[in-house]
């Protein structure tokens, strides 16, 4: 490795440890804007120095050039080492000059890509799995799987990520070793550091007004404090993430819930397997300050798909989604029609493909009302659950044909 002098205060004080870990199994787990992607970044470009091979991978693609690749460029730039490295904006690959050593990227989307590659110089010694809680168990373990082969450098499986549920398999994995109210822990193949935004001193002060001001409890409990799991009772529990088969089984279905400002617009693509009361989710939307104009330009790709299930609350939208040629109808609202789909859609078996991360938000956090005693009633709190609404909206004929009916679609068109 060559001689470099990197200034002390280069990284948060909780990290330092962390440069030289060796354990098989490390994970880096908290609240937002607590570093742990920076830090890791920052390692990834120290190893490569060193001799260590890296794979850097997320659930999809696409969402690497944004996050773990500008960290590692980043992170070259702020230690001033651009010298010591090649990269190749091309095949995504960082190289040291002095060794030969790499830091490659995939998606596990992208499964073929990943079985194919390898770095120029000896074998994979570490890899690096950003947003793991995105990531599936045999993802993990076919993974875990790639870091074999001779080399003086003990290999290790990285993951970072904020906490969901815990009933995810990261915390059935690695977490009986945890104890709540510390940050650090470890036996002899895993190491677990918990970090929030306390840990990070590059915060501007509005950085950590935010987190601390977020007003949601479940963002609060995960984002600002780094908590696995919610304190209020959870309303899905029937759902995981996973890559879907190509082609995704099932009648094609979608879903829209009207916004603008403060509340999103929120979209799902589907597809409802009937036999198997299995809903796979494929695509989602939610964006702010869309006008039906704007919508209609981002639904044109499905218009070909089949009709659009939205909201009757908007026909005044509807109409106008219409006459731009979406396929938008209304759906009729019955009695109880909220409860009753919510009790529909948890006897279905929910499939989020990688590609949904706000609604897999969305189902993490939502849950029922309570009295003041903390009894859950039989309400949902109504937040944060536009998607949630536009996968009501996309399955309710499913759901209850007399209750859900919308009527003559041929009188409408469609």
């Amino acid at each position: 490795m060559p001689r470099i002098t990197l200034r002390g205060d280069f990284i948060n004080k909780a990290y330092k440890p962390h440069l030289q870990n060796t354990h098989r199994y490390q994970i880096f787990f908290g609240g937002a804007g607590s570093g742990k992607s920076v830090f890791l970044a920052t390692r990834c470009v120290l190893d490569a120095l060193s001799g260590r091979n890296t794979l850097v991978v997320r659930q999809v693609a696409r969402t690497l050039k944004s996050s773990c690749w500008n960290e590692i460029l980043k992170a070259i730039r702020r230690l001033d080492l651009s010298p010591l490295f090649t990269v190749s904006k091309t095949d995504h690959t960082v190289t040291a000059r002095n060794n030969g050593a790499q830091i490659l990227f995939a998606g596990l989307d992208d499964v073929e890509k990943i079985k194919s590659l390898t770095p120029i110089r000896g074998v994979l010694t570490d890899i690096w799995m950003e947003e793991a809680t995105e990531c599936a168990y045999p993802d993990f373990k076919q993974l875990d799987k790639r870091l074999r082969g001779l080399s003086r450098h003990p290999k290790r499986l990285t993951l970072s990520f904020n906490p969901v549920s815990r009933d995810h398999w990261i915390f059935k994995e690695f977490f009986s070793l945890w104890r709540e109210g510390k940050s650090y822990a470890e036996d002899e193949r895993v190491s677990i550091l918990k970090t929030t935004y306390k840990d990070n001193r590059f915060l501007t002060p509005s950085d950590r007004l935010a987190l601390e001001q977020e007003k949601n409890p479940y963002f609060y409990q995960v984002y600002t404090l780094g908590n696995w799991g919610v304190s209020a009772p959870v309303i899905f529990t029937n759902w995981h993430v996973e890559s879907l088969p190509d082609p995704v089984p099932g009648e094609t279905r979608m879903g829209l819930d009207f916004g603008f400002a403060a509340d999103p617009c929120g979209f799902l693509l589907l597809r409802y397997d009937r036999k198997s009361r299995t809903v796979r989710v494929m695509e989602e939307m939610l964006e702010r300050g869309l006008t039906n104009m704007d919508l209609a330009q981002r639904l044109r790709h499905y218009a070909a798909l089949g009709p659009i299930a939205c909201d009757s609350a908007e026909p005044k939208s509807i109409a106008e989604l219409r006459a731009l040629g979406i396929p938008a109808y209304p759906v009729r609202k019955g009695p109880d029609s909220i409860l009753h789909g919510i009790q529909w859609l948890r006897q279905q078996q929910l499939i989020l493909s990688p590609a949904c991360p706000r609604l897999r938000e969305e189902l993490t956090a939502y849950q029922w009302q309570q009295d003041r005693d903390g009894h859950p009633l039989p309400r949902p709190r109504d937040r944060d659950n536009h998607l949630i609404d536009a996968l009501r909206y996309a399955l309710e004929e499913e759901m209850d044909r007399r209750l859900a009916s919308t009527g003559d679609k041929r009188a409408l068109g469609l």
